[in-house]
């Protein structure tokens, strides 16, 4: 199988909703707490080392980045959330505008949430999932670094991650990904490939 996504490249970068490109084609939106490995994910699935940028300092990503695949196709870099040096102020203003963008955003299709596997399902996390569902938007969840943990462990975090979610009412997809040794790579390529074919665009 060719991976498509090899071919993505950088367009565009938007701080706020109205610089935002033309809401047509489809997109794949990329979000997760600071730390949860967001821009490596977005690397191992592109097989690119540095499409998006690996920044030491979390939340630095403060912009809506798009990485086009082709002209019908893009991913797209939401910011990290959840960073605590930022301040109070601009955290609500980055909550409302990813709020929006999720809600409004007619041409995207799914949503690709990262967690932490050894942290998941943080507050945020579970706000996300819900402003996924009431935009009746797909959600799928990496559980990243899962090489972290031993295999018995890892398998536990997933089977409690789906059953939390089933408990608080929620629909998204999980499993387990590594950037470090690849595992989950191909189900999560898999996975936006379904989204990236869906017939029923612009919902």
């Amino acid at each position: 199988m060719v991976n498509q996504y090899r071919q993505a490249q950088y367009t565009i970068s938007a701080t706020q909703l109205s610089e935002l490109p033309e809401d047509n084609g489809i997109e794949i939106a990329f979000a997760g707490r600071s730390n949860a490995g967001k821009s490596s994910a977005i690397n191992t699935i592109t097989e690119q080392k540095s499409l998006a940028r690996i920044s030491k300092t979390p939340g630095r990503t403060q912009m809506v980045n798009f990485f086009n695949i082709d002209e019908n196709k893009s991913l797209v870099d939401l910011p990290g959330y959840g960073y605590a040096k930022v301040p109070e102020k601009m955290k609500i203003r980055w909550q409302q505008t990813l709020g929006k963008y999720l809600e409004t955003r007619q041409s995207l299709e799914g949503l690709m949430l990262m967690m932490d596997c050894r942290h998941p399902l943080k507050e945020f996390d579970l706000q996300m999932v819900h402003w996924a569902n009431k935009a009746e938007l797909a959600v799928h969840i990496l559980l990243t670094k899962s090489d972290k943990l031993k295999k018995g462990a890892a398998k536990t975090t997933l089977l409690q991650v789906e059953s939390e979610l089933k408990k608080q009412g929620l629909t998204a997809g999980a499993q387990l990904f590594s950037s470090h040794n690849q595992q989950g790579k191909q189900q999560a390529i898999e996975q936006l490939d379904q989204w990236f074919s869906s017939e029923h665009q612009n919902h």
